[in-house]
């Protein structure tokens, strides 16, 4: 079985997973991976004769403990190279995922760790991210929502964008729209575009994008606190 193919599955599955409760689709892994339900499938019944998940007939699959170690360990790669691109090659936070899924099925773990290091172990990615700690624990993300389950009126904090679109993140870059930064609510019209004040100025965002900006409440922000986010 292919390596890197193995770990881009069981990473998708692994998000997926994180999106919803297991099990997860056949449909949904295919989508997410831009493959046919049926190369779907086989791959799927190779990992579940490899312990790595379990198959539900009609339901979907969940990972095992050890797909999902072996995600995390992938995640882990990923975001730790995503980091580390940003911080010290001067790369942008809307180039750096096509790097990272090249090179984090290659890396040792001594690598990984040196990158951790030259990081001062950094807890996040340039996006916001969670990164899986090194001895695998999932990160745990706390009273964390897409912006488009919030109503006019409310104030949150940006934790996350899970979009990697690259003209879509260089606008919300070029907007201010990034972790860290408190937004405000002002609308939301019919249409479902989303009105809202940014340091002042007035930002507006699609319902699409509204679900890939994850953020949590700004009355919660001074218990919470802000992760450093590398590079921005």
């Amino acid at each position: 079985m292919d390596t890197a193919v193995m770990e881009d599955y069981l990473k998708v599955i692994y998000e997926l997973e994180r999106e919803r409760m297991p099990p997860v689709g056949t449909s949904a892994i295919a989508d997410a991976l831009g493959v046919t339900a049926p190369t779907a499938t086989r791959m799927l019944e190779k990992l579940a004769e490899e312990d790595l998940l379990e198959r539900e007939k009609y339901s979907g699959v969940e990972l095992t403990e050890h797909g999902r170690a072996i995600a995390l360990e992938t995640i882990r790669h990923h975001r730790l190279l995503e980091a580390y691109l940003v911080e010290h090659l001067d790369y942008e936070w809307e180039e750096v995922h096509d790097e990272a899924e090249r090179l984090e099925h290659h890396i040792s773990e001594d690598f990984e760790e040196r990158i951790a290091r030259a990081l001062d172990h950094p807890p996040v990615d340039p996006h916001g991210e969670p990164i899986p700690s090194a001895d695998l624990e999932a990160p745990v993300e706390e009273d964390v929502e897409p912006l488009s389950t919030h109503e006019a009126g409310e104030a949150v904090v940006v934790a996350s964008v899970r979009e990697r679109d690259t003209e879509t993140l260089q606008y919300l870059e070029a907007e201010g729209i990034v972790p860290g930064r408190e937004l405000t609510i002002t609308e939301i019209t019919p249409v479902g575009t989303y009105v809202l004040e940014c340091e002042c100025d007035t930002r507006q965002l699609p319902e699409t994008t509204a679900d890939c900006i994850y953020v949590r409440s700004a009355a919660a922000r001074s218990d919470a606190g802000t992760e450093e986010v590398p590079g921005l």
